[in-house]
C-alpha cells in the first residue's frame, strides 16, 4: 500500500472578494486554517448563529448550472470553483467563511482562489490524508451524457486522472474538445485553474431576460455566438473543456477525501458528477476513516 501524504491546511487566513454571477450581490470569502480531520466546511458568517455546511455530496441540492450545498435552512451556491482549487492544491482541512449565499463568480475560473491561497501558503499537519481507492467500474448517466470511475490499470499508481469529452456538435462554435489531466498541484495550476465559465449567447440572453446575471458582462466569462467568442479572447484553444474539467474536479472534491483512480466524463454536468461521488461513497472505503454508507 502506498504511503499516504500528510494532511494540509492554510498557513494563515486567505481572503478574496467579488460578486455572485446569479444574484449580483457583493460577497467576501475567508479561507481559514482548520484542524486535522475537520475537512472542508463552509460557514455562513452572515447568519446568527453561524451555520456550518460540510462540503459533502450528500449535502448537495439540485440547482441549474451550479453546485449548491445545504444544512438546515442555510445554503451556499456556486461552490465548485472554490472546491476545485482546494482539491487541486491538496488542501484537506479548511473553513470557508462567507457573508452571502452565493460565492463570487470572479473571472469565471479558480485562478483568484489559487492566488489568495498562494499569498498565505500551505502547511502540513501531523496526520495522514484520507483517500478512497476506486476498485471497480462505477458509471452513472445514459448514452447522451455519463461519467465513469475506473481503477488505475496498473497496481501502485496513485492520484486522480480525469478525462473529459465535450461535444456541442459540428454546428456550434464550441464544437468537440477532449482533455486528460492527472490532477496534482502543478497540473491544476497550469492546465485548469484559469479556465473560465462559458455560455452560448442564447443561454446568456435567456438568463438576463429573467433578471439573472445582469451584472455580468461578456468580458467576465466566455459567451459564444453563432460566429464564435464575443468580446473576449481564449486563454487556451480548448478552454471550454478545461473549464468543464475544473468543474468536474470541484464536484469530485465533495467526496471529502482524495480519489485514487480514473474518472472519464462525456458531456457530464454537476448533477451526474455528484451522483458518481455518492455512488463511490456508498461502494468504497476511505482509507484512514470509516466505511461510508448512503
Amino acid at each position: 500500500m502506498a504511503v499516504l501524504r500528510k494532511q494540509q491546511t492554510l498557513a494563515r487566513v486567505a481572503e478574496f472578494t467579488g460578486y455572485g454571477y446569479w444574484s449580483g450581490k457583493d460577497v467576501r470569502v475567508e479561507l481559514r486554517p482548520a484542524e486535522v480531520d475537520s475537512g472542508l466546511q463552509f460557514v455562513r458568517a452572515d447568519l446568527a448563529p453561524h451555520i456550518r455546511i460540510a462540503a459533502d455530496a450528500r449535502n448537495r441540492l439540485e440547482a441549474p448550472r451550479r453546485t449548491t450545498l445545504a444544512a438546515g435552512n442555510a445554503q451556499v451556491e456556486m461552490v465548485e470553483h472554490i472546491m476545485a482549487a482546494l482539491y487541486g492544491l491538496q488542501i484537506d482541512n479548511c473553513e470557508i467563511w462567507v457573508d452571502q449565499q452565493e460565492m463570487p463568480g470572479l473571472d469565471g475560473s479558480s485562478q483568484a482562489v489559487i492566488d489568495a491561497i498562494d499569498s498565505v501558503g500551505i502547511i502540513e499537519q501531523e496526520a495522514p490524508s484520507k483517500r478512497l481507492v476506486i476498485s471497480e467500474v462505477t458509471r452513472v448517466g445514459d448514452d447522451e451524457s455519463w461519467v465513469e470511475a475506473r481503477p488505475h490499470k496498473h497496481a501502485g499508481l496513485s492520484g486522480l486522472v480525469v478525462k473529459y469529452r465535450l461535444d456541442y456538435g459540428p454546428e456550434c462554435p464550441i464544437g468537440r474538445e477532449t482533455i486528460e489531466v492527472k490532477v496534482n498541484p502543478k497540473s491544476f495550476r497550469q492546465e485548469l485553474a484559469s479556465a473560465r465559465t462559458f455560455l452560448l449567447e442564447e443561454e446568456a440572453n435567456w438568463l438576463r431576460s429573467r433578471g439573472l446575471g445582469t451584472r455580468v458582462t461578456n468580458q467576465d466569462l466566455l459567451i459564444f455566438g453563432q460566429n464564435g467568442l464575443i468580446d473576449n479572447t481564449l486563454r487556451f484553444e480548448n478552454e471550454c473543456v478545461r473549464h468543464k474539467t475544473l468543474d468536474l474536479v470541484g464536484d469530485l472534491a465533495l467526496a471529502g477525501c482524495e480519489l485514487v483512480g480514473n474518472v472519464h466524463a462525456h458531456r457530464s454536468g454537476h448533477r451526474l458528477n455528484a451522483e458518481l461521488v455518492r455512488a463511490l461513497l456508498q461502494e468504497g472505503r476511505i482509507e484512514g476513516g470509516l466505511r461510508m454508507t448512503g
